[in-house]
């Protein structure tokens, strides 16, 4: 089974842990979708998140979509809790940027799409709230490739941008003139290599849309591949309710067996 480690990331309030709440729903991991208004998002565990109504800590399930197996990694997107999001970054396989209908592309928006190039993070992007956007899809597609990138392309089913997508890859282009089809693999690895942004649109509170972007998700992420010793990378340092101090961290090649010694590198290499 193909596993990825996917991270959510948005503008505060454009609808990023609403459309995490969906995505557990819809893959069978949580009974009733909560609501971040209604300090019932499940993702939204700590009492001060419930309070704010915002995500102030990285927080993570798995969950499976198809054939994939999905850690989903929900970050804050409130900017003073940016150090949080930014730590998650570099245990990710892919990233779904999250954009509202009603907002479009924020200052914010910007710098995180800064951050996911830094990292060469490959991305896929859901415009949510297009149940009460003012703007056309077209209008808001055409935002995206002006503000983000013009590799940002339409990937709904009824979408003509088949021939935009084949002239971003000669070897894409030589494909599609002799079959007239784009093959799932290349695609696959165009946006692997940060060189084709897929984006979606529905609406995360109505699971409008996300059942296409999660099959989206299933056929066009490729598993990274590791080495057979252990290693791996730590993100997260938290508490349990008693008070135990807990390591969160992504294996990143063979696996961790109990008593197995182990070295610690730091980032910088000490």
């Amino acid at each position: 089974m193909k596993k990825v480690v996917v991270g959510i990331l948005a503008h505060v309030d454009a609808g990023k842990t609403t459309l995490s709440e969906g995505i557990l729903y819809l893959t069978g991991k949580i009974r009733q979708q909560g609501r971040v208004d209604l300090g019932s998002a499940h993702l939204d565990t700590h009492t001060l998140e419930r309070e704010r109504g915002i995500t102030i800590f990285a927080s993570q399930a798995v969950t499976q979509v198809g054939d994939m197996e999905m850690t989903l990694l929900d970050t804050p997107g409130h900017i003073d809790f940016s150090a949080e999001m930014e730590r998650t970054l570099s245990v990710l396989d892919y990233a779904i940027l999250v954009i509202s209908g009603t907002d479009g592309v924020q200052a914010h928006t910007e710098t995180l799409w800064r951050l996911l190039s830094h990292y060469h993070i490959p991305t896929f992007l859901f415009v949510t709230k297009m149940d009460v956007a003012h703007q056309s899809h077209e209008d808001i597609m055409t935002k995206l490739q002006q503000q983000l990138d013009p590799a940002c392309m339409d990937f709904h089913p009824d979408s003509q941008c088949v021939e935009d997508i084949a002239l971003l890859d000669e070897k894409l282009m030589e494909t599609y003139l002799e079959t007239e089809e784009l093959p799932t693999q290349q695609v696959a690895q165009l946006i692997r290599m940060r060189k084709l942004f897929p984006c979606f649109f529905g609406s995360g509170l109505k699971l409008q849309g996300v059942e296409e972007f999660l099959q989206g998700l299933c056929t066009y992420t490729l598993p990274s591949e590791y080495p057979e010793d252990f290693s791996a990378q730590i993100f997260k340092v938290s508490r349990d309710p008693q008070g135990k101090r807990l390591t969160w961290m992504k294996i990143t090649g063979g696996a961790l067996k109990v008593r197995m010694p182990i070295s610690y590198v730091s980032s910088s290499g000490a």
